[in-house]
């Protein structure tokens, strides 16, 4: 295992086993898993204040420049979050997200951080 379910492509071995989030995985796919299917749709007021909370929270990470891509997936089987995030050395996306006002609110909302060995970055089209 290279991270958090993360493994090696057939025939490639890591140099060295990796912690649960090395210093060198600088790149991580960050998912929130909302209370329920229809949640984008159908999310009461009270809900819609933590989504505002949970917005302005990510955005000041954003401003940080740590931010590659992230906002809401209107996926058929239920709508998430998904964020890419390039994080300096050192920098443990576990505590972003346990203080992230969605997960304070205690209102069912998960994340799944996965870390990703590369991220590849296309040029912004014009």
């Amino acid at each position: 295992m290279w991270g958090a379910g993360f493994s090696a492509p057939s025939g490639l071995r890591p140099t060295r086993a990796l912690s649960r989030y090395s210093n060198s995985m600088k790149y991580f796919f960050l998912k929130l898993i909302s209370p329920r299917p229809d949640f984008m749709w159908t999310m009461t007021d009270a809900e819609r204040a933590i989504m505002q909370q949970h917005s302005e929270y990510w955005r000041g990470f954003a401003e940080k420049g740590w931010a590659v891509a992230y906002g809401p997936v209107a996926a058929p089987s239920g709508g998430f979050g998904a964020g890419f995030w390039q994080l300096p050395e050192g920098v443990d996306p576990k505590p972003l997200t346990d203080n992230d006002p969605a997960m304070k609110a205690k209102v069912g909302f998960q994340y799944e951080i996965h870390p990703m060995p590369a991220l590849v970055i296309g040029k912004a089209a014009n």
